[in-house]
């Protein structure tokens, strides 16, 4: 949202903006409830769903978590928590393309030298089984584009 009221500003400097232009706050605030739910949700769980994920993870299969002989568990956790604290943040403004331009894009560097992408790819996949115990079908609605993005992005 901060991105598009941007856009708005500077689109409609010195006149009134449109019907149409304008939708994208009707939209907003329409779902506002949900996505603060949402996010209050996350926020509480963010433990037990990065826990989960994890566990998940491990099961599936543990090199996940493996750079050759080294055990990246614990950093694949700040990771992972700084990601689901970001996309909460990008559900609650309604802006996807704040999260892709200021962490997604910068974070993809990173994992492409650390060669951990398909770990990615797997994290997301599996933290949408985990979000999904956890919130509405509503709120789901509005959280796992933000996941997909993640996803898409950060993974292979």
């Amino acid at each position: 949202m901060l991105s598009q009221l941007a856009r708005l500003s500077t689109e409609a400097d010195g006149r009134y903006a449109t019907a149409d232009e304008l939708q994208f706050l009707k939209d907003y605030f329409q779902s506002l409830n949900h996505r603060m739910s949402a996010y209050k949700k996350l926020q509480a769980s963010e433990k037990e769903i990065i826990r989960q994920v994890e566990a998940q993870m491990q099961s599936l299969d543990p090199s996940l978590f493996r750079r050759g002989s080294q055990d990246v568990t614990a950093k694949w956790r700040v990771d992972a928590l700084r990601v689901l604290r970001h996309s909460a943040a990008a559900l609650l403004i309604n802006d996807t393309e704040r999260l892709r331009d200021r962490l997604l894009l910068w974070f993809q560097t990173i994992l492409g030298a650390f060669q951990a992408r398909n770990s990615s790819a797997v994290t997301y996949d599996v933290m949408k089984k985990v979000v999904k115990q956890y919130l509405t079908p509503e709120e789901v609605n509005l959280f796992f584009p933000i996941l997909d993005i993640n996803r898409t992005v950060l993974g292979k």
